[in-house]
């Protein structure tokens, strides 16, 4: 999709450079994925206190009777 985009040469260029991009539309199609994927990340810092944690849980037991 074709969009028309105001963006500060000096930031692109630099993005460019420093994840060695080869074109401006690969920089921002990482930074739009480095961005999203971030965000999504924090999302997990909301669940802080909220999941309920078993402290007689043993994974390694659990592997074990799956023969890992």
């Amino acid at each position: 999709m074709p969009t028309n985009l105001a963006i500060d040469d000096r930031l692109l260029a630099e993005a460019q450079k420093i994840g060695k991009h080869r074109t401006k539309k690969d920089a921002v199609n990482a930074a739009l994925d480095e961005y999203i994927r971030r965000r999504k990340q924090l999302k997990i810092l909301d669940l802080i206190g909220k999941v309920e944690y078993d402290e007689d849980y043993d994974y390694k037991r659990v592997w074990r009777q799956k023969g890992r």
